[in-house]
């Protein structure tokens, strides 16, 4: 699946918006991407993770025991990243404002884990999402995500492979241009207040 063709997954479920943008960072864009809208369709999910599951080197394919996906961004994306590389998919979750490994689920000691996402911008989630795994005993040996929005910046410690990469400019308040600052910011996402 080419960049072009990744786009047009997003902008023929209505994930790909435009306008002005107030994101979880602070910041502004004219751009957003509401991965939930892309993966709400589960041909258009399953699609997207048989690319993304092939971005990774068949080496590193063949080692993953178990997909581990922070909630609630990445849980349909490692489920469909489980089912696309045929082993369990796991999600961990932050009741408390750490993740922990809860539901049942279980990180075996030395399980070799590939680590899900759905967007990553600064890599901060991931990497806290990984640090939790090596809590339970697994070992992260990659990292994918549908969309790297860091611009080639994250480092996560891990090989990292992005199905696309979206670099969209953000703006600080500040620096906003005339004709973002011309319109009212909506903040869509899950951390928006109703």
């Amino acid at each position: 699946m080419q960049d072009e063709d990744v786009l047009a997954e997003f902008r023929a479920s209505k994930a790909l918006l435009e306008g002005h943008f107030l994101l979880s960072s602070g910041r502004h864009s004219a751009h957003y991407l509401q991965c939930a809208r892309v993966l709400m369709d589960p041909a258009r999910a399953a699609r997207l993770a048989i690319a993304l599951a092939q971005k990774i080197p068949r080496e590193l394919r063949k080692d993953i025991a178990k997909v581990v996906s922070p909630a609630m961004g990445g849980v349909i994306i490692g489920h469909e990243m489980g089912r696309a590389l045929e082993v369990e998919a796991i999600f961990v979750e932050r009741p408390t404002g750490t993740f922990e490994v809860r539901r049942g689920f279980t990180i075996e000691p030395g399980e070799k884990v590939l680590l899900v996402e759905d967007v990553v911008t600064t890599g901060l989630s991931s990497r806290e999402a990984m640090d939790c795994v090596r809590e339970a005993g697994g070992e992260v040996i990659a990292a994918a995500a549908l969309v790297d929005r860091s611009a080639g910046s994250v480092d996560l410690g891990v090989p990292f492979f992005p199905l696309i990469a979206i670099n969209f400019p953000t703006y600080a308040p500040e620096e906003l241009p005339p004709e973002l600052a011309a319109t009212p910011a909506s903040k869509p996402g899950s951390r928006a207040k109703p």
